[in-house]
């Protein structure tokens, strides 16, 4: 990866593709030898940080974080074998529902989420959902995608004599991942949830919630997924094909964990 190239003229994008960040005139500074893909998904993954501080979104404070702990503590022992850096998990605060998960193995969660889910397992399949993305590096193959393109918007500016600093990005909506790339997060993780002890069948419960909703109710990170049906499928054959993994959990959605969230969290975060 040409990283001080692509923080130089680069997008910083959330996997859920909820939030975008074009970046500009940063300095092309060569790499340490020593340094690798992973340390460069931390920088990456920082940007994000400091654009989501800077305009007030991170949660600091909240009774929610006493919900979300133990979930998250959980879902981390089992699934940070599998990546080279520490898994941090925060609250961000937005309008609508949603979670994502950016390189460096930083996890946001929307507080509003905790009240638009029904119970813990459709909580925790969504954190492990997410955490797969990181795991699998889909974002950082997102962003480099969406660099090349950008990269021949450029250049066709440039030609015209345009300034150098072009949108490079439409509507957030297009930056949606192949059915493919969510079938396979969903996979890791159902076998993460499954390794954490929580029912991975949560998220095909969320899925189904998903069908029966509101259309003005539902999460981003579910309103810019294709075809829920078809995961659900591949989620139910793997469940199959493992019985020793999934056989122990209920399909029912009445064996779910009810969840007690604090009424009001989110307002309070806005005073």
């Amino acid at each position: 990866m040409n990283v001080p190239e692509r923080l130089r003229k680069g997008l910083l994008c959330t996997a859920a593709g909820a939030l975008c960040f074009a970046v500009f005139g940063r300095a092309a500074t060569p790499a340490p030898a020593e340094s690798s893909d992973q340390d460069e998904e931390v920088q990456m993954g920082q940007e994000v940080f400091n654009e989501l501080k800077a305009k007030g979104e991170i949660v600091e404070s909240s009774p929610l974080y006493d919900l979300l702990r133990p979930i998250a503590d959980a879902i981390t022992r089992a699934a940070q074998p599998q990546y080279n850096h520490p898994f941090k998990f925060y609250l961000v605060h937005e309008t609508q529902p949603n979670a994502f998960a950016t390189p460096g193995g930083n996890v946001y969660v929307v507080d509003s989420l905790l009240y638009f889910v029904k119970n813990t397992e459709e909580l925790s399949g969504t954190l492990c959902h997410e955490v797969s993305h990181t795991i699998h590096r889909d974002t950082v193959e997102l962003m480099e995608k969406r660099e090349r393109i950008a990269e021949r918007e450029i250049g066709a500016t440039l030609i015209l004599g345009h300034p150098f600093a072009v949108a490079l990005l439409g509507k957030l909506h297009s930056l949606s991942y192949s059915r493919d790339v969510e079938s396979r997060a969903d996979v890791t993780g159902s076998d993460i949830c499954a390794a954490n002890g929580y029912n991975p069948w949560g998220l095909v419960w969320l899925f189904q919630d998903f069908q029966n909703a509101n259309m003005g109710q539902v999460p981003q990170l579910l309103s810019d997924h294709p075809g829920n049906q078809t995961r659900v499928n591949t989620l139910e054959k793997h469940f199959r094909e493992h019985p020793s993994v999934f056989g122990k959990f209920s399909s029912d959605p009445k064996s779910a964990s009810t969840m007690s969230v604090p009424k009001n969290a989110s307002e309070v975060f806005l005073r």
